[in-house]
């Protein structure tokens, strides 16, 4: 009966034991979710901070000097690139269908009717089909002089101020180095003047010297994609004024006969 008793009292104070340690996992568990739920509410006010403002803060700390200049560079070279892509796109024209109707008219209603067509329609090609048909009674040679003139001078208003786009790709990055340099020799400069090496002296003139680097580098980056880009465009558009000014020719000896 004794041992039964104390069977029991021992089964009795094992499960008070598991009871009590479930009860304090279960708090300390609570307890933990709860901090965490803390430091995620305390955290997100951190993580609100977004992309611009953070690079606000590392722009200012850059120094308005060089910044300020890789700034411009980045504004000049975006208000170019912009005008350029809409120009190109303007400039842009369906080859094949303006063959056609100047062919079309051609066979229908002669020289002027294919310049009329010529006149209604925009873009380097049509100009330059324009200014062939306008010398056909000057002969072949002579409309192949125009064309090939006429298509020199589209093909300049085509990469009109691109070289200003890569001026700016070369001169971003170089006046992040220039800063990099100042902002080292200034470290230095420091250093010098307390005579002693501590990193807090250094830190400064370091970061303001990375910084500056790091944003003529991403001026360069971005400006570069748009310049590739307007590069492509403008190769694809003198290869199909090529194409077409052969097309003129072969329609004019076709239209001869």
């Amino acid at each position: 009966m004794k041992r039964l008793f104390s069977i029991l009292a021992i089964t009795g104070i094992m499960a008070f034991g598991t009871v009590n340690a479930t009860t304090n996992a279960a708090s300390t568990t609570t307890t933990t979710v709860a901090t965490m739920t803390q430091d995620d509410a305390a955290d997100a006010p951190a993580q609100e901070v977004g992309f611009h403002q953070e690079l606000k803060k590392r722009f200012i700390e850059g120094g308005p000097g060089f910044m300020g200049i890789v700034l411009l560079c980045l504004i000049l070279g975006l208000a170019i690139a912009i005008e350029r892509i809409i120009f190109l796109n303007l400039s842009t024209t369906n080859t094949s269908k303006l063959t056609q109707e100047v062919e079309d008219a051609l066979a229908s209603g002669g020289v002027e009717a294919a310049k009329e067509v010529c006149r209604n329609t925009k873009g380097p090609i049509a100009s330059i089909y324009y200014q062939g048909l306008d010398r056909t009674d000057e002969g072949l040679e002579a409309v192949e002089k125009a064309v090939v003139a006429y298509g020199g001078v589209q093909m300049g208003q085509l990469e009109k101020n691109v070289s200003w786009i890569s001026l700016f790709i070369a001169l971003a990055p170089m006046l992040g180095f220039m800063g990099t340099v100042i902002g080292m020799i200034q470290a230095f400069d420091k250093i010098e003047a307390a005579g002693d090496m501590q990193p807090s002296l250094v830190a400064g003139g370091i970061k303001v010297a990375l910084l500056t680097t790091v944003f003529g580098l991403i001026v360069a980056i971005i400006l570069q994609i748009f310049y590739n880009y307007i590069i492509a465009k403008i190769d694809s558009i003198v290869n199909n004024m090529e194409d077409a000014s052969i097309t003129l020719m072969d329609l004019l000896i076709r239209n001869k006969k």
